[in-house]
């Protein structure tokens, strides 16, 4: 969610009975301005929190003109002082699959390989690096895999241009709230997988500048077994909550430009939902 709205953002999606500190809300909106202009973003967003046993990730994220590239990530423990991640990699992600439980709260926290997998151990050690995952890993992998996943905007919020470059739509004045309940109006804000394999019929009635993107209709579970859509704030806020990676927090207020998303979570995803369905 936008840094310049984050205090009315973060009241939108509160009714999931996660937030800030007061604290923590005036921390950030002093340390994120800065971090905007350290760094030289053109936005910054303020991801979420991953709660570890011994203390929490605040995660940030820099955006550039063109908003589906690849995005800065930053985390810090207490929302004052930044520390850049580097980008996920495919390597990384395939250990963190691997490592079960709670986050520690502690970065410089690694993980045994060789208790966890000794397949993947092995073929560390005979490419010369040591059978372990430090814990800054592992949150790398899991802010990539969630993005991927459950990152979400409305359809019709950013356009494609010509070039290939991705930018918000200014054009854009929100859902109306008939379409803002069905999950064929939402996308994920990452590199689509779905849209190849559509019918020349359905094609036909998508716009390349805006249809670009992966429908949430198509998720597996299909239908609304990985999402929660409901209507709060006395019906004018729609609230999509996931269900496969439990704390991530959509909201959207119908007829405006107000949208984000916002993660609270344990970094865990949720292996039991085949059978919650």
């Amino acid at each position: 969610m936008e840094a310049l709205s984050l205090p009315a953002a973060l009241s939108l999606v509160a009714g999931g009975g996660a937030g800030l500190s007061p604290e923590l809300r005036a921390a950030l909106g002093a340390s994120l301005p800065l971090l905007q202009r350290d760094y030289r973003f053109e936005r910054v967003w303020f991801w979420g929190c991953i709660q570890g046993v011994r203390g929490a990730y605040y995660i940030a994220q820099g955006l550039g003109p063109d908003r589906a590239a690849p995005r800065s990530r930053l985390y810090s423990l207490n929302c004052l002082d930044w520390s850049l991640l580097t980008p996920a990699t495919e390597e990384m992600l395939a250990l963190a699959e691997e490592v079960k439980g709670r986050f520690q709260g502690d970065p410089s926290f690694e993980y045994s390989l060789a208790e966890i997998n000794p397949e993947a151990a092995a073929r560390l050690v005979q490419s010369g690096k040591e059978p372990v995952m430090k814990e800054e890993a592992r949150l790398i992998a899991t802010i990539e895999q969630i993005d991927r996943a459950v990152g979400i905007v409305p359809r019709g919020a950013f356009v494609k241009t010509p070039l290939g470059s991705v930018h918000e739509n200014r054009h854009f004045e929100g859902l109306s709230l008939v379409e803002a309940k069905k999950l064929s109006s939402y996308f994920h804000f990452t590199e689509p997988t779905n849209l190849k394999n559509k019918t020349l019929l359905e094609k036909a009635d998508l716009d390349p500048s805006t249809d670009f993107l992966n429908s949430l209709e198509h998720d597996i579970p299909q239908g609304k077994g990985s999402w929660s859509i409901q209507l709060e704030k006395g019906g004018s806020v729609v609230v999509l909550r996931s269900l496969l990676w439990l704390g991530l927090t959509f909201y959207h207020v119908p007829m405006t430009k107000q949208f984000g998303y916002v993660y609270f979570g344990t970094g865990e995803k949720n292996l039991d939902l085949p059978f919650m369905l």
